[in-house]
């Protein structure tokens, strides 16, 4: 399998669930503004959106959009725990962070990286992102993970995204739960690791 990822991007996730899980990936680095592979070939042929993470599996279409790449990552090594299986309650569950993680805090910070982004859209974001961390605040207080005291795919989301928090210069001191979790995740190996070949350790 072939990940075209770009360093600390949402693609971490992914990469991160590959190494939790024991996967072996072929890293392709991808360049966002120019849109050209590290090889120096046309990414839009292999992703005509854009944008990482783009998971090639030998399919006839690549897997794409970061909270389904970390699930189907998750499913080719099932014992690693990373994800329940189909029609276990806890799957849906994780399945709800996955898509809480994507649309209310992902695209919350997303404008954040857009120079032309207005100063009042950004203040406004901060807001949301403060509201939307209560509720993961209160959640990390019933274990070390978003589910628990198990490991899964959202939480390597999770860890990614709110990773841009020092990009933005969006405070977490007032997150305490969310402190720890970030703490807990990074000390884990296959994190290290993933981070360690973004070129980011």
């Amino acid at each position: 399998m072939k990940l075209y990822y770009s360093p600390g991007a949402c693609s971490l996730a992914p990469h991160i669930v590959a190494s939790e899980a024991g996967l072996d990936l072929d890293l392709v680095r991808v360049d966002l503004a120019s849109k050209k592979t590290e090889g120096g070939d046309d990414f839009l042929k292999v992703n005509p959106n854009g944008y990482v993470p783009t998971l090639v599996t030998g399919a006839a279409e690549p897997v794409t959009e970061a909270s389904v790449v970390v699930q189907y990552l998750a499913d080719q090594k099932p014992e690693a725990g990373l994800m329940p299986k189909s029609g276990d309650p806890a799957r849906y569950r994780i399945q709800q962070w996955l898509a809480f993680i994507s649309t209310e805090l992902h695209k919350t910070f997303s404008p954040f990286f857009k120079p032309t982004t207005p100063d009042a859209t950004k203040e406004a974001n901060r807001a949301l992102l403060s509201k939307r961390l209560g509720y993961v605040e209160t959640e990390l207080a019933n274990g070390p993970y978003l589910t628990g005291n198990t490991f899964t795919a959202a939480d390597a989301y999770l860890w990614t995204v709110l990773g841009w928090s020092k990009a933005v210069n969006f405070d977490l001191s007032s997150f305490p739960n969310v402190q720890r979790f970030m703490a807990t995740v990074a000390s884990r190996p296959a994190v290290r690791k993933a981070l360690q070949e973004e070129g980011l350790a």
